[in-house]
């Protein structure tokens, strides 16, 4: 099976639990060797945050998981990497 190396997702969530206890609960999943939360908007009730997950195998079904007893929901996927190592994007002239 493929290993994730990369998760990008976009998350709405609650004020509750915080960005920082959050990026807390998704460290330490197994195969998860870094997390960055970073919150994009807020509004009244909640707040859309970019979750980046970085590991060696990240497993998914987990991350959703942890996320979804946050109280949180994933919005989107925007971006994946998966193999034996990271592949970082390339700017070409149809990205300017």
């Amino acid at each position: 099976m493929t290993e994730i190396k990369r998760l990008v997702l976009d998350v709405l969530k609650p004020h509750h639990p915080s960005i920082i206890d959050l990026a807390k609960k998704l460290s330490v999943v197994e195969g998860v060797s870094g997390v960055n939360c970073s919150l994009q908007e807020v509004d009244q009730e909640t707040e859309s945050i970019k979750i980046t997950i970085e590991g060696n195998n990240v497993d998914c079904d987990i991350v959703e998981e942890v996320i979804s007893e946050s109280g949180a929901v994933i919005h989107s996927v925007d971006s994946v990497s998966a193999g034996k190592k990271l592949v970082e994007e390339v700017e070409t002239p149809q990205d300017r």
